[in-house]
């Protein structure tokens, strides 16, 4: 297609995105105050490494108070939980326009892909959602309130909570997401997995630099909790690029 029938079918594939996006933030506002209830499990629990099973521990803590400083921090905060939410539950249609977008170039073969990309994309971002939620940010909020002292008392903000909150869940999801693009570099032929194992080096320290960068405490540890997780996805992306290129070569 010439380039003004390509942005035009973007420009489709958008505006889909935001109406599934619309109605699944209509459905969710009603429900707005029981998510909530689940974001603040984070601020009021800290989890503890024993050396016996479980291993982990999830222990609760003092609840620390959320108060908003303007009138309408209140109402916002609702609207932005809502509209998290319905990006989450929108995903498996978001990604499928992102599919029916690029499956015009594809050939018949590399479409029967279409199943396992919606499946794998939406449970990569989930599972770093997940991930961040239950482990990362308790971690992070524990370490980042230890600070307080008889001079200063901890008091959130619950526009500025959700905000830290929404933006590191939504990073570690997007972070989750580098299976994906690794085999898809290799499908279409940018890069081969024995280039990619050979910059193992080169993403073993990209991957602590993005948790230097991205992760809230200037502590070794939180970082190392971002960092990891992008090493073993790097693996991940490099195995199973690995299985399909040599598919592709003998197929």
């Amino acid at each position: 297609m010439p380039l003004i029938e390509h942005l035009a079918e973007l420009r489709k594939r958008i505006l889909i995105s935001f109406a599934f996006l619309g109605v699944a933030f209509v459905a969710l506002f009603n429900y707005s105050e029981k998510i909530f209830d689940l974001l603040v499990f984070p601020l009021n629990t800290e989890i503890k490494i024993i050396l016996t099973r479980p291993f982990i521990l999830f222990v609760s803590k003092k609840p620390v108070p959320l108060v908003f400083l303007s009138p309408a921090e209140g109402f916002w905060m609702h609207l932005k939980i809502s509209l998290v939410a319905a990006l989450v539950v929108s995903l498996p249609a978001i990604f499928f326009q992102v599919w029916r977008f690029i499956s015009p170039g594809l050939v018949e073969k590399e479409r029967k892909y279409f199943i396992p990309f919606i499946v794998s994309s939406t449970v990569l971002f989930l599972l770093g959602a997940a991930f961040c939620f239950i482990i990362v940010l308790p971690f992070a909020l524990t370490f980042l309130l230890g600070y307080k002292t008889e001079h200063m008392t901890a008091m959130l903000s619950v526009g500025n909570y959700m905000d830290f909150c929404v933006k590191f869940i939504l990073a570690f999801g997007a972070i989750f997401e580098l299976p994906l693009l690794i085999v898809f570099l290799v499908r279409f032929g940018f890069m081969t997995p024995d280039s990619l194992a050979k910059k193992r080096k080169y993403a073993i320290l990209a991957a602590f630099v993005i948790g230097a960068v991205l992760t809230p405490t200037p502590d070794a540890f939180n970082q190392t909790l971002m960092a990891v997780p992008v090493i073993i996805l790097y693996e991940i992306g490099i195995l199973v690029s690995r299985v399909l290129y040599r598919k592709g070569r003998h197929g």
